[in-house]
C-alpha cells in the first residue's frame, strides 16, 4: 500500500505543479487582456467622441438636382409639441434638438412647399429626387457632407412620423419633410407629408 502511495507523488505532484502554474499565468495574463479590452473600448468610445465634435452646425443646404441652395437656420418644438418650421419660403430649419446632419442618428430638416401667392419655395421640387440622388451639407467648418437618398415615402397628415426623428442603426441620417397633397383653406394645411430619408455617404 506504502509503495502504490509513493508511486503516486509524482502524478499528484505534477498535478498540483500544473494547477499553480496554471493559477499563476492566469493572474499575470488575463488582467493584461483585459486592461487591453478596456483601453481599446475606450479609445473606440474617445474616437467616436471626437468624431461627433468634428461635426459642425449646419449652415447650407445644397441639392443640385433640383437646384436647391438654401441657408440653414435652427429651431426647435412648437408649444403645440410639433417641430418648428422656418418662417420664410427661400430657407431650411434644421431640427437643433436631434443630432447634427453627419453625426449618429436622424437629423432632420424641413423647408416650405407651395408659398403663398404663387412665391417658389425652397421644396417645391423636391418630390423630383430618386433614390440613389445625393444632397450635401455645409456645415460652419466649411465641410462638405454628402447623402444619398434612400427612400422616399409620403404621409398622410395624421400618420405617425416618429420613424423621421429616430434610428437603431448606429448610421448617420439625414431625413428631409416638405408639405404635399392638397391645401385645406380651413386648417391651412397640406393634407400630405412627403419625407425623404438620406444616408451618409
Amino acid at each position: 500500500m506504502k509503495s502504490q502511495i509513493l508511486s503516486r507523488r509524482p502524478l499528484l505532484m505534477t498535478v498540483i505543479i500544473g494547477v499553480v502554474l496554471l493559477f499563476v499565468f492566469i493572474l499575470n495574463i488575463l488582467p493584461e487582456d483585459q486592461n487591453g479590452f478596456e483601453a481599446q473600448v475606450g479609445s473606440m468610445f474617445v474616437a467616436s467622441k471626437k468624431e461627433q465634435v468634428s461635426i459642425g452646425r449646419p449652415v447650407r443646404l445644397i441639392i443640385s438636382k433640383i437646384k436647391v441652395d438654401a441657408v440653414v437656420i435652427y429651431v426647435g418644438m412648437t408649444s403645440q409639441g410639433a417641430m418648428d418650421a422656418p418662417k420664410g419660403p427661400n430657407e431650411v430649419a434644421w431640427f437643433n434638438l436631434g443630432p447634427r446632419p453627419g453625426e449618429i442618428g436622424s437629423a432632420v430638416i424641413s423647408g416650405h412647399y407651395g408659398w403663398k401667392n404663387n412665391i417658389p419655395a425652397v421644396f417645391d421640387n423636391l418630390n423630383k429626387l430618386q433614390k440613389g440622388d445625393k444632397l450635401s451639407i455645409k456645415d460652419e467648418k466649411d465641410t462638405l457632407t454628402t447623402f444619398v437618398v434612400r427612400e422616399i415615402r409620403i404621409l398622410g397628415e395624421n400618420d405617425d412620423a416618429s420613424p423621421v426623428f429616430g434610428s437603431s442603426d448606429n448610421g448617420a441620417h439625414l431625413n428631409l419633410i416638405t408639405c404635399g397633397g392638397v391645401w385645406d383653406k380651413t386648417k391651412k394645411s397640406y393634407s400630405k407629408r412627403l419625407i425623404l430619408f438620406t444616408d451618409k455617404e
